[in-house]
């Protein structure tokens, strides 16, 4: 048998990194996908059965399969309009980051 010794790869100074300023940023960005996640999910359904039972057949007056086609339509505005929402706050959480992060 032989003995290996284990020697390290790169630089060790003996001190582990620090990840800890990047903690915050990291549970903002969670939460902000948690509450879009949660809100993808949620509305687009919830618009479908409440438009199409109060708005297009309660208060229009629509058929039955008039109204199943009116309701998807206003879920797959509903579902757009969350991806839109998504897009902007990542778009501007990523931008107000870089500017916390230049400070010269």
């Amino acid at each position: 048998m032989q003995n290996y010794e284990k020697t390290p790869v790169g630089p060790v100074d003996g001190t582990a990194p620090d990840f800890r300023g990047n903690d915050g940023s990291l549970v903002s960005v969670l939460r902000t996908l948690l509450f879009f996640t949660i809100l993808m999910i949620t509305l687009p359904i919830g618009l479908y059965f409440a438009s199409k039972s109060f708005l297009f057949e309660a208060f229009l007056g629509y058929s039955n399969n008039d109204s199943y086609f009116y309701a998807a339509i206003v879920a797959v505005l509903a579902v757009h309009v969350v991806l839109a929402l998504f897009v902007y706050v990542a778009w501007n959480e990523g931008s107000r980051q870089q500017r916390e992060g230049k400070q010269d």
